[in-house]
């Protein structure tokens, strides 16, 4: 039996919060006319932006045509962006001697076939932004271009980090590897956003705590002499334990765990032999694990392995257990989001905070959090009023495009006012 289960060393931020600002009335107003000027002046290309993203999705570090058309926007507009190894860019607007809030964008696309019928549908075969992310970027992008003109005012205070992050798709995602070039150290605080399709359009979805789910990858395989079906008495009915794995694993964990903390084994795949007369030698079943709380999450790998073991003791076969770390929930803090709540009600309509319930999806989002660094997720709404609710990871997936104005004027806040 082994077990991988890799996490990530500590101490990758050095984090500097920064103190609670005070009401500021006068800086709420001028805000909210920046939004109010701005964004509609740069909609139209933001929303041709996204469209040229869309159809031209990128897999997790293959993002190079996207971070080139947002990089040399950024340069357009008198910024300087960095370039990450390999894919994405950060890019710096304020006091370079300030902490920076972190405005994060997520640039990759999922291996799915996109069955949208949208005239700006993926020209990459089998490659769609099928998660929403060729809108996170253009809210990111349009958000800095909002604060570069904020800045030009003298009403950014301090120092906002755009961060166009590659490959969230990616067990464990991208983010690990943006943590581990040092890039994020100083960092005060985090801020995105990530569409919700159960949201209509206009809504910001928001809530303290965790939000969505730990997501590992699980993987056991099951090694036997094989044999005939006819003499399973002779050999490691390795099919049986299989079965019994796949019926028990579930199981016992929702007994060895509180479950208050959501624990939840789904499987996606199982294989095992070629013909219904032949016991297989080799079998495999594979899936996700979800838990919603950080303490369970850590624990929940040895218990798989323990059970696994007992299970397929009395079948004369070996198992192998991989349980991979994917991504831990995000948690958010309650500062963050008292932040997001204080720009949505400054720069949009009333009755756009939404309360949303945690999530059992994964986003590594949550690796940038659990390195001591506060911050807060919040959910943007891109279902059209009335219209269809369309579900993430699907081909047929469609974001209303009025959520790019939501999503640029709720960041472009609460970096200036949070």
């Amino acid at each position: 039996m082994s077990s991988t289960v890799p996490v990530p060393g500590r101490d990758l931020v050095a984090a500097r919060a920064l103190p609670p600002r005070l009401p500021d009335p006068a800086l709420d107003a001028a805000v909210r006319r920046l939004c109010d000027e701005v964004v509609p002046q740069l909609l139209p290309e933001l929303v041709a932006l996204r469209r040229d993203v869309h159809a031209h999705p990128e897999l997790g570090h293959h993002e190079h045509r996207t971070t080139a058309l947002v990089a040399r926007r950024l340069e357009e507009a008198g910024l300087r962006p960095q370039l990450l190894p390999g894919t994405g860019l950060v890019c710096d607007i304020g006091d370079p001697q300030a902490p920076p809030v972190v405005l994060r964008a997520d640039l990759d696309a999922l291996p799915v076939t996109e069955r949208s019928g949208l005239p700006f549908a993926s020209t990459t075969p089998d490659v769609a932004h099928a998660c929403g992310h060729d809108v996170h970027t253009t809210v990111v992008l349009g958000a800095g271009l909002v604060l570069a003109r904020a800045a030009e005012r003298g009403l950014l205070r301090g120092r906002v980090r755009l961060l166009m992050q590659p490959a969230e798709e990616i067990t464990p995602g991208g983010a690990l590897e943006v943590l581990a070039t040092g890039v994020l150290e100083g960092t005060a605080r985090f801020y995105a956003v990530h569409c919700d399709p159960r949201l209509d359009v206009g809504q910001v979805g928001l809530r303290h705590g965790a939000i969505t789910s730990a997501s590992d990858h699980v993987l056991v395989r099951l090694r036997g002499n094989g044999g005939h079906t006819s003499r399973p008495h002779l050999t490691g009915d390795l099919v049986y334990a299989l079965g019994q794995v796949v019926l028990a694993l579930p199981a016992v964990l929702s007994r060895r765990l509180d479950p208050r903390t959501g624990v939840n084994l789904t499987w996606g795949r199982i294989e095992a032999g070629t013909a219904p007369n032949a016991i297989p030698a080799e079998g495999s079943v594979e899936g996700t694990l979800r838990v919603l709380d950080v303490a369970a999450w850590q624990e929940a790998g040895s218990i798989i392995e323990e059970v696994v073991e007992g299970v397929v003791a009395p079948y004369r076969v070996d198992a192998t257990v991989e349980v991979t770390h994917s991504v831990p929930p995000v948690d958010n803090d309650e500062a963050s989001v008292r932040a997001f709540q204080h720009a949505a009600r400054t720069v949009l309509p009333a009755g756009a905070e939404a309360r949303t319930e945690q999530s059992l999806g994964g986003e590594d989002f949550g690796w940038y959090l659990q390195e001591g660094v506060p911050g807060a997720l919040a959910r943007l709404g891109t279902r059209t009023r009335g219209g269809r609710t369309h579900d993430l990871h699907q081909g047929d997936f469609v974001a209303d495009e009025d959520a790019i104005a939501v999503g640029v004027r709720l960041l472009a806040a609460v970096a200036l006012l949070g």
